[in-house]
């Protein structure tokens, strides 16, 4: 049986290695990490016996498969057109990062299960930790220039505090205790919005003061 995905691209047909990466990626969201096996890709990407092990000899090359295919289908979640401008305010983020947040949740909840099963082999295979570190910082580097260009005067500070949210509130989602309230996306940019206007303009004077008698105490 042939893989399909919902965001596979429908321009062309995909490539063999990209069969066998849907595959092991499809294999992970059913099975978990104990199902993923070359047999197992081969009959989920409908191809002879053996193509998977001539395109990933070991168990590493597999996961790197999976890991790469990983990072080529997130980074469809938003199109070109849809990223934001260079120097876009909290606003134009907001609504950026809303969109895709709310697209994983809808769209693409199983890319969210198997980037965390992935994550979790991660912690236990060093060398599948560097691979899959250096993949992710396709997607670090540009919310640290987003931030920079919002006007963060610590944007790669900023740019953690973004992504650990989005990943926090995704995980809940997903697969957490609210895995069964999706947020819509006017309130997903409602929050984005609270973040960023925190980071980009900074407490109030109060706020910084605890409040207007001066720093706030703890009672006795």
């Amino acid at each position: 049986m042939t893989a399909h995905t919902p965001d596979q691209a429908a321009t062309a047909p995909p490539t063999r290695a990209e069969r066998i990466g849907d595959a092991a990626l499809g294999l992970l969201v059913e099975r978990g990490m104990r199902g993923l096996t070359h047999r197992a890709v081969d009959e989920r990407a409908g191809l002879p016996q053996g193509s998977t092990s001539n395109h990933a000899r070991t168990r590493q090359a597999l996961l790197e498969t999976a890991v790469r295919r990983q990072a080529e289908r997130e980074a469809r979640v938003l199109t070109p057109d849809e990223l934001p401008p260079p120097g876009a305010g909290p606003g134009v983020l907001a609504d950026a990062l809303a969109l895709a947040l709310h697209r994983y949740l809808t769209d693409h909840r199983a890319l969210l299960v198997s980037r965390y099963e992935l994550a979790l082999e991660a912690t236990r295979r060093p060398e599948l930790r560097g691979f899959f570190d250096r993949t992710g910082s396709a997607f670090h580097d540009p919310v640290t220039a987003m931030m920079r260009g919002a006007g963060s005067p610590e944007p790669e500070r900023h740019a953690l505090s973004v992504i650990a949210w989005c990943e926090g509130l995704m995980f809940s989602c997903a697969a957490g205790s609210f895995h069964s309230a999706v947020p819509s996306r006017a309130e997903l940019r409602t929050g984005f919005g609270e973040l960023l206007r925190g980071m980009l303009t900074g407490p109030s004077p109060q706020t910084a003061g605890g409040g207007p008698d001066g720093p706030s105490r703890c009672p006795v």
